[in-house]
């Protein structure tokens, strides 16, 4: 592959650049006397990591180490020519530091519940029993002959309900019951019982029935294969021999509870991460939200729609992802290149995808930089926010035709990125997915939107602090380069900015919407009846709405770019109602007006007694001097009315019927 080490190193400044042919092998000295010195080594290489690792470790291991790939990302395309900028930003941007991974530890024993309808469970458990501790569970099971020795326990029963992950796994079986020793032409089971529980490290389910758990492709432990298929019985049986010991999962979400705007006061308000989590490991838990890490997939989808950042991804964070991202554009301006294209990609399915259009195909545009994630659909509108304004001129998603999670999240995202865009005048078709499996569709996808132009100017702020702070800053920074700059952008439902109106009118200034907003966006003021909103933080999470009991509240998405410098707005002001005992401000006109409109005339209290009304119109102190003084007694109420009783029924109908 041609290597343009100019371009290189304009965009790598500072550093020794060397070119090899064959670094790996017969050059290897030349690495190792590099390795030898110490210091940091970047090798444009990661298919023989291995080796120059080991050469490394040999020398001491006092070097530090970073890998990245010029080849399929780059090298092998026929605008290889033309890659040079690209392959400085990918040099770039592989020695940028990442943050540790947390980690959670997954232990299992190997205790395995077979879970079948016939013999095809109980072969697949004879596979398993010298490795394993097993245990058969078979769904109304058929004719099943008795096997000659019990190498395993076999039951009967149906799982109506299951929890929980590799290592801890809690069932409830109905019709529960174990054979009879007895058993001679077929399995014989005893009564069955409802309601019993079982623990256990592994479920291997061989029904081919309804799957014990959503997502079940994704949870950790349990395997599944159809019962008709021999050669996937042997893989789930493969892969449930290795799953024995300690293993260790990355902690995908890192979790903030008291930024969480679930509820306030049993009354819900933001749920868009419970209804998107396609495994189950968000439930609610009082004012907040709990995550299991031990059953999380890493789809990372909450943390792309959570409005206050209460859950935030951590493999990379945020800050981290975006912070590779502007070395990545930035390094390849600098380096020559124009219209850089982000391709977002995984692991598990980008990155064959992208080898073999390398390899067989016509590789990588030359200005088509791949960035690989962990998911995609982890990625919020930050980070597009972001890519936008460091100078990117389209930013595609890469799936697979059928995709791995759901894809509700991220076309929410696109939804919101794609109004952004077209409101600050970036124009039409600026991020978009890409879903295929076929590596030539995916090359004509890409070649289709090299002569997308981007914009001319760029910024260069670093993403600091928490997600909402890094997403209002790349927000503000992208008007700030954008072509059409505007103040107000109208968003779709469920964005994560956006105003509230309020009906002046019918609001009584209760204030409990104050007491339930999760991030001050509603506040009081101590001095006087009043209402005031601060858009800048408001999340739309609808707990105010909720609350309200007037349901004068409405919602309104939108971005406002002003409301970061903006005061806050009075919605509502009164002046508050004296007390006409003496003259000690309480309440509002509003409210106790309404209240004596609704007692008067209408309750027995009230009714032909003028001066027991004028207590309402009194603060607390002088409605119980009062109350004193005119020796008014809470108990005069009128008698109530006979409950009527069933016997009062019968006598009534009786007597109905003699006349």
């Amino acid at each position: 592959m041609p290597l343009d080490a100019d371009a290189i190193g304009r965009g790598c400044k500072g550093a020794a650049i060397e070119t090899a042919n064959h670094l790996c092998r017969a050059e290897i000295g030349r690495f190792s006397a590099e390795a030898a010195k110490g210091g940091e080594i970047t090798v444009a290489c990661t298919q023989e990591t291995p080796v120059f690792t080991e050469v490394s470790a040999e020398n001491g291991g006092m070097v530090s180490l970073s890998f990245t790939n010029i080849r399929e990302n780059a090298g092998w395309s026929k605008d290889a020519k033309a890659a040079g900028p690209k392959m400085a930003a990918l040099l770039a941007a592989a020695a940028v530091p990442m943050p540790e991974i947390p980690l959670v530890p997954l232990a299992s024993e190997g205790v395995i519940l077979v879970y079948g309808r016939d013999e095809k469970a109980i072969e697949a458990a004879k596979l398993l029993k010298d490795r394993l501790d097993v245990t058969v569970l078979l769904s109304k099971p058929g004719a099943v002959e008795p096997a000659r020795v019990s190498e395993f326990p076999i039951a009967k029963g149906s799982i109506v309900s299951a929890h929980g992950h590799l290592g801890a796994f809690e069932l409830t079986v109905d019709d529960y019951a174990l054979p009879a020793a007895s058993s001679r032409g077929k399995l014989e089971f005893d009564l069955g019982r409802d309601g019993a529980k079982s623990r256990c490290d592994l479920i291997l389910d061989l029904t081919g029935g309804i799957p014990l758990f959503p997502a079940h492709e994704l949870r950790d432990g349990y395997l599944r294969a159809d019962p008709n298929d021999p050669a996937a019985i042997l893989r789930a049986v493969m892969k449930a021999g290795e799953l024995v010991g300690t293993f260790d999962k990355p902690r995908y979400i890192t979790f903030t509870e008291s930024l969480c705007a679930h509820s306030r006061s049993k009354i819900v308000g933001c749920n868009r991460c419970l209804n998107l989590c396609p495994t189950g490991a968000i439930t609610p838990n009082g004012d907040h939200v709990a995550i299991d890490a031990n059953v999380c997939a890493g789809c990372g989808a909450c943390a792309a729609v959570c409005p206050t950042g209460a859950a935030a991804y951590a493999l990379p964070p945020v800050d981290a992802l975006i912070g590779k991202i502007r070395t990545l554009i930035s390094t390849y301006r600098e380096a020559g290149g124009a219209n850089p294209v982000l391709l977002l990609h995984d692991g598990e399915h980008g990155l064959p995808m992208i080898e073999m259009l390398a390899r067989h195909g016509d590789g990588l545009p030359a200005n088509v930089i791949p960035v690989q994630v962990n998911e995609v659909t982890q990625i919020g509108l930050e980070t597009f926010a972001a890519a936008f304004a460091y100078g990117a001129a389209s930013v595609r998603l890469l799936m697979r035709a059928r995709p791995k999670h759901e894809t509700e999240g991220t076309v929410r995202t696109l939804s919101y990125v794609d109004t952004i865009l077209k409101g600050l005048g970036f124009g039409e078709n600026r991020v978009a997915t890409i879903q295929t499996d076929d590596p030539d569709a995916l090359g004509q996808a890409l070649y289709e939107i090299t002569t997308t132009k981007s914009h001319t100017k760029t910024a260069s702020f670093m993403p600091l602090g928490r997600k909402r702070d890094v997403m209002r800053s790349a927000l503000r920074e992208l008007q700030g380069v954008a072509p059409a700059p505007i103040d107000v952008i109208a968003l779709p439902e469920h964005a994560p900015f956006g105003k509230i109106e309020v009906n002046a009118e019918g609001c009584t200034l209760c204030l409990a919407c104050v007491s339930a907003c999760p991030t001050g966006a509603l506040s009081d003021n101590p001095e006087k009846p009043m209402l005031k909103f601060a858009e800048d933080a408001c999340v739309q999470c609808g707990l105010c709405k909720a609350t309200c009991p007037e349901k004068v509240i409405s919602l309104h998405p939108q971005i406002d770019f002003r409301a970061a410098t903006a005061e806050a707005r009075i919605m509502k002001e009164e002046e508050p109602f004296e007390c006409i005992r003496c003259s000690k401000p309480f309440g509002t006109k509003s409210t106790i007006e309404r209240i004596t409109a609704k007692l008067e005339g209408r309750h027995w209290m009230f009714q032909g007694r003028a001066q027991r009304l004028e207590l309402l119109k009194m603060c607390e102190d002088c409605r119980g001097i009062v109350a004193i003084e005119e020796s008014f007694d809470p108990h005069e109420a009128p008698m109530r009315p006979h409950v009527r009783t069933t016997e009062d029924y019968i006598r009534e109908r009786d007597e109905a019927k003699k006349s």
